[in-house]
């Protein structure tokens, strides 16, 4: 994955919370579209389920409270108030153009955050409808959000209240370390655009079709696929898509980055994650973001498609 070095970044879509300076770096509806999700915030957008899922299982099989699947229950949100004034100084001096997203990974999510955007813009635009901005939260430790304390245990989540996409950014490193998972610069793009991907259902309307029952073929496995399958459609475009100035944001996409994004939706379906991480059998009756094989499946289904209509993961029986 490459970034056009003469493109701009706009790093207003980002909020850095990370400290003084910026911390540690390194509408309408939409055609073809079923129409957030309450005030909980939706998490396990990609990767963000290993850890987020680590913090499930505990409150599952330990007596406490908590929720499981796709929505963190306010329990979990809960903790100690964290960093929330907002500092971008360091961040727009750094993250100028796509030759900074090429060499710093801050950077490069802020490209990402840019192509992203710019392309449900232009099809929100493209059917009538208006599409709004979601900035994205970069945070250390902990936020306040509008549904609750966010603390980087839970992984990337999006909270529907404030209609806003939480990363601490350090979670990064601990999928490699901590995890030994794929930590590469697409798979990294593929989280960033299923958070987005539940942006567009949070203004579509389609999460309120979705209340919190689990289950192989419930509401939250179906919100979870599709959420992929967004993603699977943006990175499909991703080489065309213009920035802010006109000029495209992403030249390159390889089979090898899509095939990072694919090995790492194998790992973070309900029946890996229960058997694999959480040592249990699989329970298809607690599954709240689908298999591995669907997971890769609506991700490619979005990939080979490049069409948001081909995400309709609720009006199917199919689902993998």
């Amino acid at each position: 994955m490459k970034f056009n070095p003469n493109a701009r970044l706009d790093t207003s879509q980002v909020q850095d919370r990370r400290g003084s300076g910026g911390g540690g770096f390194s509408g309408g509806g939409l055609r073809g579209l079923p129409g957030g999700r309450g005030g909980l915030a939706v998490g396990g957008g990609g990767l963000g389920l290993l850890i987020l899922v680590a913090v499930v299982l505990f409150y599952m099989f330990s007596g406490g409270s908590g929720g499981s699947g796709s929505s963190a229950s306010p329990g979990i949100l809960q903790g100690a108030s964290g960093n929330s004034t907002v500092d971008n100084n360091q961040l727009a001096a750094s993250c100028r153009t796509g030759a900074d997203a090429n060499t710093n990974d801050d950077c490069a999510v802020v490209g990402i955050v840019n192509s992203v955007q710019a392309y449900w813009g232009d099809a929100f635009a493209a059917s009538g409808g208006t599409y709004r901005d979601a900035d994205t939260v970069f945070y250390s430790g902990s936020t306040g959000t509008g549904c609750g304390q966010g603390s980087s245990g839970m992984g990337p989540f999006y909270c529907p209240s404030d209609q806003q996409v939480y990363i601490d950014l350090s979670f990064w490193n601990k999928l490699r370390t901590t995890f030994g998972a794929n930590d590469a610069l697409f798979t990294q793009a593929y989280v960033v655009a299923h958070e987005y991907g539940h942006h567009v259902q949070n203004l579509l309307g389609t999460s309120n079709r979705v209340g919190t029952a689990t289950g192989a073929t419930s509401g939250s496995v179906r919100l979870e696929l599709q959420a992929d399958c967004y993603a699977g459609v943006w990175a499909k475009h991703a080489s065309t898509v213009p920035g802010a100035d006109g000029q495209v944001l992403i030249t390159e996409i390889t089979d090898a980055d899509l095939a990072n994004a694919v090995e790492t939706a194998g790992a973070i379906g309900d029946d890996y994650i229960q058997s694999k991480l959480g040592g249990r059998s699989v329970d298809p009756s607690q599954f709240s973001h689908g298999t591995s094989a669907q997971r890769q499946k609506w991700l490619l289904t979005g990939y080979r498609s490049g069409d948001p209509a081909s995400c309709n993961t609720f009006d199917t029986n199919d689902l993998g």
